[in-house]
């Protein structure tokens, strides 16, 4: 199939479909609607691993962070997922930038993959966000000089249940602290073609780990993303007691992410005391000193690139004049055709996700 060019992207398409309409079970949308906001608020932590070959041999790192955090003026959840490493010397990584509402439904998502091969890269983007009623989901894939860009929008009232690469990642936490997989736990989500695919989870019980020198239990799960096109995939996932993901493997890969050390190994020998930097005189003055340099440095950075206040100025002109009720969106759209001016980067064709 020849790309498009870059300039010019499809048509976009309402809901691609095969077949019967799939929907999420009931006891998966059952599962999201019981979210507690107790339980939300012991999912707000960072998770930080290692992914090792088989060999033992460290390729990269895979960190998570969930924090509290408002769009559009919506109170929300903002999870923030990053993989980087290297296979066979080629660097790849994959990020993931979501803001979930606290019954886990997608505002908006932005993932990115990519593997940057010698004389060849492939670089995969694919954004989403709810407007008007619709998710709609705009995808660029680029191998080499060929760049495809596909669109569709579905409904959100036909999207019950959906999960995506940065609610799964809060949504297993969940399932972690409650260490109790609900039986016939059927989501939804999109595969590679932003076709509607089922989702599905189960329980792998518990075992033993060793982590930082100690043997703690875990528990695990398994989920398959049954997609339309492909074979399905099969990750199983292994967490401690406080939700802290500490084994994450794609079945079949010979790639493994592992938790090093546990957070209570990493808080041990460390007594909390509050922090007052304005009452330490020494600390104050390193303060003003260090904001001086970063004042004398900004400023130097916008006189030597004045197209910065010109664009910015532009932009707030053009949004006081639309008065937009999404501004992300419509700074989104606003900045798209800048981006067609720097080369893009690369990505995965298997997401370590």
């Amino acid at each position: 199939m020849e790309a498009p060019p870059e300039d010019e992207a499809p048509a976009g398409t309402e809901g691609p479909s095969h077949g019967e309409e799939l929907k999420a079970s009931d006891a998966a949308i059952t599962f999201m609607s019981s979210v507690e906001p107790a339980e939300l608020q012991k999912c707000v932590f960072p998770d930080s691993l290692v992914t090792v070959s088989e060999g033992g041999r460290d390729l990269g790192k895979f960190s998570v962070t969930v924090e509290f955090a408002r769009r559009v003026q919506q109170p929300c959840l903002l999870l923030h997922a990053q993989s980087q490493g290297a296979i066979d010397g080629s660097p790849c990584g994959t990020t993931v930038t979501a803001y979930l509402t606290t019954d886990l439904e997608v505002l908006e998502e932005d993932y990115h993959e990519y593997v940057k091969l010698e004389g060849h890269s492939l670089d995969k983007r694919c954004y989403m966000v709810q407007h008007d009623g619709q998710m709609v989901i705009d995808k660029v894939t680029t191998v080499g000089e060929e760049v495809t860009k596909e669109t569709a929008s579905y409904p959100t009232s036909v999207l019950r249940g959906l999960v995506t690469e940065g609610s799964i990642l809060l949504l297993m936490r969940l399932i972690a602290l409650r260490k109790k997989t609900p039986e016939h736990m059927t989501f939804i989500s999109f595969d590679q073609g932003l076709h509607i695919m089922h989702t599905t989870f189960s329980e792998l019980g518990l075992k033993q780990l060793e982590v930082g020198g100690e043997t703690v239990e875990v528990f695990g799960m398994e989920r398959i993303a049954h997609s339309v096109e492909d074979s399905p995939t099969t990750w199983q996932c292994y967490f401690l007691d406080d939700g802290h993901l500490a084994s994450r493997v794609q079945v079949g890969s010979p790639v493994t992410m592992r938790l090093l050390q546990l957070p209570s190994q990493l808080e041990k020998g460390f007594e909390k005391m509050p922090l007052v930097w304005e009452e330490d005189m020494q600390m104050h003055s390193k303060f003003l000193d260090r904001k001086e340099e970063l004042k004398a440095d900004h400023d130097s950075y916008l006189r030597q690139h004045p197209e910065i206040r010109a664009l910015i100025s532009d932009f707030l002109q053009f949004l006081l004049l639309r008065k937009p009720d999404d501004v992300f969106q419509f700074a989104r759209e606003y900045f798209l055709p800048f981006s067609a001016r720097r080369p893009p980067e690369s990505s995965l064709k298997a997401s370590p996700f």
